[in-house]
């Protein structure tokens, strides 16, 4: 059985999940101690215990510990089974991680499998809906999976109640995927969401991103969202590139200026631009599960995070995969993956 510590470099969540995903893929049982040693609240919340909960369903797992601030679990996997699923987390929890945690293993799987996921959809520290669906989905499209995703309604922070479909048809092996250039970039858009608050909210965003960047329609965007069960306010920025879509974004909170959020979101695609490295921060996270599965691919990156050297560490404990990571200069690392 894998021991893993879950307190070792970024000491949160993400071990968890990546452990739970291998897991499943590879059939091997592994332990995992001190479970999110590193955050404020330590253990198992809500939204870790519905990911542990999906993938004891979908793997026929047995698992023990999985209990609300258990700091310890263990995971026996049994054999993958395809089907419809519901998961809710009953918070304003991160429902997109929960896909990232069941989303690997279910590719390998013979049939088409259907989730129905409520919780949280755009959430800070937590990939948002729009980023899955124009960022990630889209470069997993290319590697040959098929998994196509829809938003029912948006789940914002502290309410929740977010609800999503994705739909994973089986895939066998990925291809690898090389993303070291970012090619030209064709456009870049900026979208301002707005949840039961004024729409004055998102024209203050726009009108800065507007002024800073020189911007006019249509790539300026208003949403104003009417299905959701509480409060939000969302600032996304997209650069299509020749090569891949990568989106950043601000969340808005009480107290907190509609020009600051704005600020955020063009704080960090600004520094994205000014790179030329053509995977961001979060996508760099997001894509290496993929491409060790794929037992093979690379990208260049502009930010390599603890939360990237950890998943890459968790990840050599499962598979048998070469991980390199290469410094080329300033802001600028390359990770490549071989079996």
């Amino acid at each position: 059985m894998i021991t893993i510590d879950g307190s070792f470099g970024e000491g949160g969540g993400q071990i968890l999940r990546s452990s739970l995903a291998l897991s499943m893929m590879t059939g091997k049982p592994f332990k995992i101690e001190k479970i999110r040693a590193g955050r404020q609240k330590p253990g198992l919340l809500r939204q870790h215990l519905t990911a542990v909960k999906a993938a004891t369903e979908i793997g026929q797992a047995e698992v023990s510990g999985d209990t609300l601030g258990s700091k310890e679990l263990v995971f026996r996997p049994g054999k993958m089974q395809s089907g419809s699923y519901s998961f809710a987390i009953g918070t304003a929890g991160s429902a997109t991680l929960v896909l990232q945690t069941v989303l690997p293993a279910l590719l390998t799987t013979t049939e088409k499998t259907e989730l129905t996921l409520e919780g949280g959809t755009h959430n800070p520290a937590a990939p948002p809906f729009p980023f899955l669906e124009k960022s990630f989905l889209p470069l997993l499209r290319r590697m040959g999976a098929n998994v196509t995703v829809e938003l029912e309604r948006p789940g914002f922070f502290p309410v929740g109640g977010g609800k999503f479909t994705a739909v994973i048809e089986p895939t066998g092996m990925l291809n690898r995927l090389d993303l070291c250039e970012r090619g030209t970039i064709h456009e870049q858009r900026a979208t301002a969401l707005v949840a039961m608050l004024p729409t004055d909210i998102a024209d203050r965003e726009l009108s800065l991103i507007a002024r800073r960047l020189e911007w006019k329609n249509p790539v300026l965007k208003t949403e104003n969202v009417t299905t959701s069960r509480g409060p939000g306010n969302v600032v996304f920025i997209e650069v299509e590139s020749e090569h891949l879509t990568e989106v950043f974004t601000a969340f808005g909170e009480k107290g907190k200026r509609a020009e600051l959020v704005a600020e955020e979101a063009l704080k960090e695609a600004k520094q994205y631009v000014r790179s030329e490295a053509p995977v961001g921060e979060y996508l760099a996270d997001q894509l290496l599960l993929p491409l060790a599965v794929a037992g093979g691919g690379s990208f260049v990156t502009s930010v390599l995070s603890e939360h990237t050297t950890t998943n890459i560490e968790v990840i050599r404990r499962f598979l048998a995969v070469h991980i390199t990571v290469t410094e080329l200069g300033k802001r600028s690392w390359k990770i490549e993956v071989a079996s």
